[in-house]
């Protein structure tokens, strides 16, 4: 009998035990917070010593970073001729070579005591609050040809191109195509004349404006079923690419073009265009100060019809200012 007793006190002891500790669960699992694994997500860059000095491609470089492919000849070597610092990844001595910069995801906290009602407000007043912040983060991803206001730019020959665009308010590369690394500066970069391309760089590019405000006076050519096309605008100062609407790439001299009176698209090229008037106070900056290699470069690309510029300089208002000249002239 004393046996029985004993079991019964330990066995109801054990069940107020088990009881408690479940009823403590139940009360912690409503407050604490659960955190998920924040888990690494990686970026690949190339970076490149191509006048075998040293040189920094700027990156967060908090969560480490792994040489993926080597490019160059010249070998690279961690900690001797490439390695990584808090200001990014430096290469040295001909290292060319492409990296993964490992980043780490914010740990997401949830709280399941929360009031749902209140959540869905506060994220819907979120969301509202930072739509601009969001498109300006995007501005600088690839989302497809048509959405931004992008260009290709490309040195297929090795040699410096220039294209066309309107550069007067920045340029940002967005997607590199090209196994020859695109370093601004260096392999490619901006100016009066438009975007510029060398040493087998191949990119798409981001044209900085405000464009949404301007969209009226951009002027729509397509190509359409891969023929060429013919549209009709004054163009005897000169036109800009401003956004490549199509696929298929559009090249100046190659899948666009201008003379005379009319732009031209071949082979599906379909784009924005913006026709310059120097006569419009916006451009009178833009056409001073030209260098003599932008004035020559200008006068072989663009030179369509000087005579025509010539006669139309012959106007009955000798003191009118000169916005119509070319624009090495003002």
């Amino acid at each position: 009998m004393k046996g029985f007793r004993a079991f019964s006190h330990k066995f109801a002891s054990a069940s107020l035990g088990l009881i408690l500790a479940a009823l403590l669960l139940a009360l912690t699992a409503g407050s604490k917070p659960v955190e998920a694994d924040p888990g690494p997500q990686a970026l690949r860059m190339s970076c490149a010593s191509n006048d075998f000095h040293r040189h920094v491609c700027a990156a967060d470089t908090s969560g480490g970073v792994q040489m993926v492919h080597q490019k160059s000849e010249a070998k690279c070597i961690q900690n001797s001729t490439w390695g990584f610092d808090k200001n990014g990844i430096w290469v040295d001595r001909g290292c060319r070579a492409e990296f993964e910069v490992r980043m780490q995801v914010p740990a997401v906290v949830e709280h399941r005591d929360h009031d749902r009602d209140h959540d869905r407000d506060h994220d819907r007043d979120y969301g509202r609050d930072h739509d601009a912040d969001r498109e300006g983060r995007h501005e600088d991803e690839f989302r497809g040809w048509g959405d931004s206001y992008m260009v290709y730019c490309a040195s297929d020959a090795m040699e410096r191109v220039w294209c066309p665009a309107d550069a007067r308010f920045g340029v940002h590369l967005i997607r590199q195509r090209s196994q020859a690394t695109c370093i601004e500066g260096q392999t490619w970069g901006y100016g009066k004349r438009g975007i510029w391309a060398d040493r087998g760089c191949r990119a798409d590019f981001r044209v900085t404006g405000d464009w949404k405000s301007r969209a009226a006076a951009l002027i729509y050519c397509p190509s359409d079923y891969m023929q060429r096309n013919f549209c009709p605008i004054d163009t005897r100062d000169g036109v800009f690419i401003i956004r490549q609407r199509s696929e298929s790439d559009c090249v100046f001299n190659r899948t666009w073009g201008y003379d005379r009176d009319r732009i031209w698209v071949d082979r599906g090229c379909r784009a924005d265009f913006e026709i310059v008037d120097r006569r419009d106070r916006e451009w009178r900056e833009w056409s001073r100060d030209w260098n003599d290699d932008d004035r020559r470069g200008w006068d072989r690309d663009h030179g369509r019809d000087r005579g025509r510029d010539r006669d139309r300089d012959r106007d009955d208002q000798p003191d009118r200012d000169r916005d119509d000249h070319p624009p090495y002239l003002n």
